[in-house]
């Protein structure tokens, strides 16, 4: 009978009563087959070579293949998008570019009055001729494009003139700094510049004088604090000089509303 079913008969049987089941014999653990090693071979002695025939040569071991190198990585150089543009800032937007801009943006102005006829013995300039094309000038600054700021002082006080707090604020107002502008010292006491001078050395069309008598095509054709276009391209305005202006409110503030009408 069935080991299973007879326990199971015992139990019904003899239910409440232990019964004691022997345990079949289990089959012998087979012990894994040990490896035995097996001993070296014995060198074989090369066999006497026969008198009068050469022994054959030993066979040469099949070379082995060398492993494959991998290829060299080279390096791929990352691509760099270029970098974007600034962005372009209308003219009507210049309040809130700050100092952005290194040069002032013209304002419509008018154009200058025409001269009056010169006095006997007088030649009217022109910017390409005048008779003061050999007044001397000092300049200071390197912007030829920038702002022309046109002076008649001392050479000491024109090496001062770019510490000047009242026209560093004058300049500051129209959100340029010293670097942004040429200082121009006209060098004779009432003789006047030549435009056709400056523009040998300097590009800038934007004048702003403080003093009387400065530039040569502006003399008979601007009023003080009147920014005006002189030639269809080259903005001037005068104004008084800067140490009358410095302790001058009224002043100050006729030039600052000249300024704004040709800078703002």
């Amino acid at each position: 009978m069935d080991t299973a079913a007879s326990l199971a008969f015992f139990q019904n049987l003899y239910t409440g009563v232990s019964l004691y089941v022997v345990p079949e014999p289990a089959a012998a653990a087979v012990p894994a087959p040990v490896a035995t090693p097996l001993p070296a071979p014995a060198p074989v002695a090369a066999a006497p070579a026969a008198a009068g025939v050469p022994a054959a040569p030993a066979p040469r071991p099949a070379p082995v293949a060398a492993a494959p190198v991998p290829p060299a990585r080279v390096p791929v150089p990352s691509v760099v998008p270029p970098a974007a543009a600034p962005p372009v800032v209308a003219a009507a937007d210049m309040s809130a570019a700050g100092p952005l801009f290194n040069v002032a943006t013209l304002a419509a102005l008018p154009a200058a009055p025409a001269a009056p006829p010169s006095q006997p013995g007088r030649i009217q300039p022109t910017p390409t001729q005048s008779p003061v094309a050999h007044i001397p000038f000092a300049t200071l600054g390197s912007n030829p494009n920038g702002l022309l700021i046109l002076v008649r002082v001392s050479p000491e006080e024109f090496k001062k003139l770019p510490r000047n707090v009242f026209l560093n604020n004058i300049l500051k107002a129209i959100r340029l700094v010293m670097e942004d502008v040429v200082l121009v010292n006209v060098e004779h006491e009432k003789f006047p510049v030549a435009l056709c001078s400056l523009r040998q050395q300097l590009a800038a069309q934007q004048f702003l004088a403080f003093g009387k008598n400065l530039l040569d095509v502006a003399v008979y054709t601007t009023q003080p604090y009147e920014p005006v276009l002189l030639y269809g391209d080259t903005a001037f305005l005068g104004a008084s000089e800067i140490k009358m202006l410095e302790y001058d409110a009224g002043r100050k503030k006729q030039l600052w509303q000249s300024m704004q009408r040709m800078f703002l």
